[in-house]
């Protein structure tokens, strides 16, 4: 029997989904419009009511789809975009946020996020987004692929304790967070949007996961998710345009693991016994 979707919360004591949906490289095909459309409403109607998109996934198309699934249904729904750094000058910012919420088709995005580091200063973003905050176009901020030294720099400045959330690319083949950021993050009680899941699709070739799904019964996909909801204060986000492998995706939520087996895993993945520079696609 399906259980209910664990709960993460960010700082502001906010519960969001512990599993999230992803919308890279949707809206870049007119013809999977409405497949990506209908595999989004599945997953609201699965309960993975957190959806991710940005300005920059197919130049803003990836909005427009999110815009179409959430049509009629947006108080269900957790909406995060991002801004690109490149327009993340304080009118930047909120040029960028106006331009993504005629997009999306509302009035407001719950989280917005930094895209990535850039030539601007945080101090002018952060500025860009206390104002839309202000205007209530934006309820909360967050970043994206910000390393433990940006995000110690980060909320050393005026108003960075905001900061509600920081997306990074994690997964089973990529745990190098695991030694200083995470371990940062958790003791502020801000959670890690875990991107790329899935290793982009390489984590389900593999050979060792593959034959460990296969003695439990699940596949290698939910055998990864599973190992990220396993992870106190991470939020996976998978991409997928097919309802079907979204209903599997979800499926990997009731996917409890024991210690002996999050120590296979451990010896197929080892966990970072030194710091690495943060991974980024």
């Amino acid at each position: 029997m399906t259980q209910p979707l664990a709960r993460e919360r960010l700082p502001d004591g906010t519960p969001v989904p512990a599993l999230g949906l992803g919308t890279w490289h949707m809206g870049e095909d007119s013809a999977r419009a409405g497949d990506e459309i209908a595999a989004l409403r599945t997953g609201i109607d699965l309960g993975m009511t957190l959806i991710d998109t940005a300005e920059m996934y197919a130049s803003g198309g990836a909005e427009e789809v999110t815009g179409s699934a959430i049509e009629g249904r947006r108080d269900e729904v957790f909406l995060v975009s991002k801004v690109l750094p490149s327009n993340a000058s304080r009118k930047g910012t909120i040029a960028a946020c106006e331009a993504s919420l005629k997009r999306l088709g509302t009035d407001h995005i719950d989280l917005y996020l930094l895209h990535w580091p850039g030539r601007h200063p945080l101090e002018e973003t952060i500025a860009g987004f206390e104002d839309l905050q202000a205007a209530g176009k934006i309820l909360r901020w967050g970043v994206s692929n910000f390393d433990v030294d940006l995000m110690r720099d980060l909320t050393a400045l005026a108003g960075g304790t905001s900061c509600a959330a920081n997306q990074v690319l994690y997964n089973l083949a990529t745990r190098g967070i695991e030694y200083d950021l995470k371990p940062w993050m958790e003791e502020r009680s801000m959670p890690v949007m875990a991107y790329c899941p899935l290793d982009e699709g390489r984590l389900l070739g593999h050979p060792d996961l593959g034959g460990m799904a296969g003695r439990l019964g699940v596949t290698p996909a939910q055998l990864a998710i599973a190992f990220l909801l396993s992870r106190e204060g991470v939020i996976p986000i998978p991409k997928s345009s097919n309802p079907e492998r979204v209903r599997e995706n979800r499926a990997a939520a009731d996917i409890k693991l024991t210690g002996a087996q999050l120590a296979e895993l451990d010896r197929m993945f080892p966990p970072p016994s030194s710091a690495q520079p943060l991974q980024m696609i």
